[in-house]
């Protein structure tokens, strides 16, 4: 009798066991941390929303996503394994990959299709074109993306880029050292520059833009990264993390409000009008271009990628552009039907 009760629970413990066992492996998570290039705002939202609504968990990720401080910073985040994956300029990339080619960094996902970068004067600076820009001076962070191509905006349009000088800028004082005079034009994102400019008293119909797309420069924006070793040892992980994404994002084209809101949810200062103004900015400029509503959001055209690679290598002098596929790994992306956005 003994022996038997002994048996019997026995029997239902190694059951338990085997029960934890399994339930252990279904909630089983792969931990990472995200870094976004820039601080919680409506273009980034689609990272937080996908979090917040539990998308990345349930592809098994128990990601953090933290804020950055320029696309350098981030890729260097990657690049060193302090983070696994993050969000960054393709620019940015093609620059890092070509100075750091036994550790390259790649992206899996482009996010958006039209580079928002740019150049913004006030129009009463008296910068009316390109040219006008020459014996004056441009103020920007040293890692700005629109800054650090500036010499191949210059080589299109005809400024010689000698004659301007460079004043370099902390973030914070880039916009309002163009509203005080200090600078004579600044450069940015568009979605950037030009609402931290409204938020500080100047109208928008003040101010001279000179679009780098509009000059016929076709360059890729921001795009998910990721690290070589977490591609090679996680790759189920990094597929989750751009399927989750894409799922927030094709939300937040359909209700830019969702975006908004996961912003102000993580960072309870976010101004909600100012965020809604930028995440639609950046939606009808950056993300749902011809190429997105015909071929789906997140991929590239690869011979497109190339010539940006060219493009980037020779206004920044590099020896060598990478090559498109040691840029951008499509792999990881989800089928086309799935990626196609309201």
């Amino acid at each position: 009798m003994t022996f038997t009760r002994t048996f019997t629970f026995a029997a239902a413990g190694v059951t338990l066991a085997l029960g934890l066992g399994a339930a252990g492996a279904a909630d089983a998570q792969t931990k990472m941390k995200f870094t976004l290039d820039w601080a919680f705002q409506g273009p980034t939202s689609a990272f937080l929303l996908a979090e917040q609504k539990g998308y990345y968990k349930a592809e098994g990720i128990d990601i953090t996503i933290d804020a950055g401080q320029g696309s350098a910073g981030a890729l260097q985040r990657v690049a060193t394994g302090a983070y696994e994956m993050g969000f960054a300029d393709v620019n940015a990339l093609i620059e890092y990959n070509a100075k750091n080619p036994d550790g390259q960094v790649k992206a899996v996902m482009m996010a958006y299709d039209a580079a928002p970068m740019g150049l913004y004067a006030l129009k009463s600076s008296g910068i009316k074109s390109p040219k006008d820009m020459e014996g004056k001076k441009l103020g920007a962070p040293v890692f700005d993306a629109s800054f650090k191509l500036f010499p191949a905006y210059a080589a299109k349009v005809g400024i010689d880029k000698s004659k301007v000088t460079f004043i370099n800028l902390q973030p914070p004082l880039r916009e309002p050292s163009l509203k005080n005079g200090s600078v004579d034009f600044i450069s940015g994102h568009y979605f950037s520059s030009m609402l931290d400019l409204e938020k500080i008293g100047v109208a928008m119909s003040d101010v001279q833009v000179f679009s780098y797309a509009e000059a016929g420069m076709d360059f890729y924006g921001n795009a998910i990264v990721a690290s070589p070793k977490f591609m090679k040892e996680n790759p189920a992980a990094v597929k989750g993390v751009v399927k989750a994404t894409i799922k927030a994002w094709k939300e937040i084209v359909a209700n830019p409000e969702l975006g908004v809101k996961a912003a102000k949810t993580r960072d309870g200062l976010v101004d909600e009008a100012l965020e809604m103004k930028r995440l639609k900015m950046s939606l009808e400029r950056n993300i749902l271009t011809k190429y997105v509503k015909d071929n789906g959001f997140g991929g590239v055209d690869m011979a497109r990628l190339q010539r940006s690679s060219d493009a980037v290598a020779s206004a920044i002098g590099l020896e060598k552009a990478p090559k498109a596929a040691d840029l951008f790994e499509e792999g990881y992306l989800p089928a086309k039907a799935e990626r196609m956005l309201p």
